[in-house]
């Protein structure tokens, strides 16, 4: 049986042993609820206050900071619409934010403009995908009272390009205005210094540092307040009602732990596994080329082009050959659409229908990358010969 090769670290990441391992007891010790004043409900209560703590130490926050929601999209819905929602009735309706964000930006950005609800002031970006800096500084120069929230991502999920986050965390403490970053691409992978940052409101996600599904993340400060988008119940200091996923949050605390010796030890410092891979496939597959790679890109991300064939039936061929990727892009009525990201990039679209990701994690070894060259450089082979 072919040994597969997963280079799909960007959409998840395999769960550590112990992160299974402590889900398990809590499933069946800890199972408790950790409002109740008993003692199960008390064990409960411990593990949560724990794996905060983990938590709070991989970001350099205080445990305060910390609010477990359900996952990165949860996360960044409630930091954007909870802010417009604090400053309802106020002349601030304007978010600002940029086409090269994920899903669970751009598309709630897109549904509160259809709904009237907000004003959204897109930012635009380079050819690279970095956000233009100046135009961002001219927007809040001139409409800094308007604008509830600025959401700008630190990492692109698909191109691993990375923004100046700091830059832009000045520019908007400078005007007053609220930024909120999604990080769900760099947290738990690469220092964070919470204490040392000029952001807001973070957004997290256990998943994509080997921690379970269904767990993630929004570090707030205490003057970016924002309303709860889930009200029931007072969890979370009443930022985030519902009782809490213990066995989910109880994994992201090992997982937090692991991540914190992983990025001291650089362990996710793959950018020479990712080059190799890059410089292999560009040499081998013909009319190849990078999309972002002018810009800084997070050091396990690849985007590649393969103009005049079709991602998804790369991706079948891959798979078959056991190595695991994707494309930005949503499968629909049988036809992959190109990713919008890219298209806002201005990647021709018969190159972006053809985009492939590949993401390593701290686990690819250079053996696997190795064999990773040879079998996409097949596919890519067969593909372009039927394309004849």
């Amino acid at each position: 049986m072919t040994a597969t090769i997963d280079l799909d670290a960007n959409a998840t990441t395999r769960p550590l042993p112990a992160v299974v391992s402590a889900m398990r007891e809590t499933l069946e010790v800890a199972w408790g609820n950790p409002s109740s004043v008993h003692r199960h409900g008390m064990d409960a209560r411990h593990r949560v206050d724990l794996a905060r703590h983990s938590v709070a130490s991989l970001f350099h926050c205080r445990p305060g900071e910390v609010v477990f929601t359900s996952g990165g999209t949860e996360s960044a819905n409630l930091a954007i619409r909870g802010v417009l929602d604090r400053f309802r009735g106020s002349q601030r309706r304007i978010l600002a934010t940029s086409r090269l964000e994920h899903a669970a930006v751009r598309e709630c950005a897109e549904r509160l403009a259809r709904r009237e609800e907000a004003e959204v002031a897109w930012i635009p970006h380079d050819e690279t995908g970095v956000v233009d800096l100046q135009a961002l500084e001219a927007l809040l120069d001139e409409r800094a009272e308007e604008i509830a929230i600025v959401s700008l991502m630190w990492a692109n999920n698909e191109t691993g390009v990375v923004s100046p986050i700091a830059e832009i965390g000045e520019c908007c403490r400078r005007h007053g205005v609220v930024f909120h970053c999604d990080a769900v691409q760099w947290a738990g992978r690469h220092r964070l210094d919470w204490s040392a940052l000029p952001v807001d409101l973070l957004t997290a996600s256990a998943h994509k540092f080997h921690g379970p599904k269904g767990i993630g993340v929004l570090l707030t400060r205490s003057g970016a307040g924002f309303e709860p988008l889930l009200v029931g119940g007072p969890q979370e200091r009443q930022r985030r009602g519902g009782t809490e996923n213990v066995p989910g949050i109880v994994g992201l605390g090992v997982a937090a732990e692991a991540a914190a010796r992983s990025i001291e030890s650089g362990a996710w410092n793959v950018a020479a596994r990712r080059d190799r891979l890059e410089q292999s496939l560009l040499a081998r597959c013909a009319g190849a080329s990078i999309n972002g790679g002018s810009a800084p890109r997070l050091p396990n991300t690849l985007n590649i082009a393969f103009p005049g064939l079709e991602a998804e039936a790369m991706l079948v061929l891959l798979s078959e050959r056991g190595v695991y990727a994707s494309a930005g892009a949503a499968c629909s009525s049988g036809s992959l659409d190109p990713s919008p990201v890219l298209l806002s990039m201005g990647v021709p679209p018969e190159a972006a229908h053809g985009s492939v990701r590949f993401s390593l994690s701290d686990e690819t070894t250079d053996a696997e990358v190795d064999e990773a060259i040879e079998r996409i450089a097949e596919a890519h082979a067969r593909l372009s010969r039927s394309m004849v």
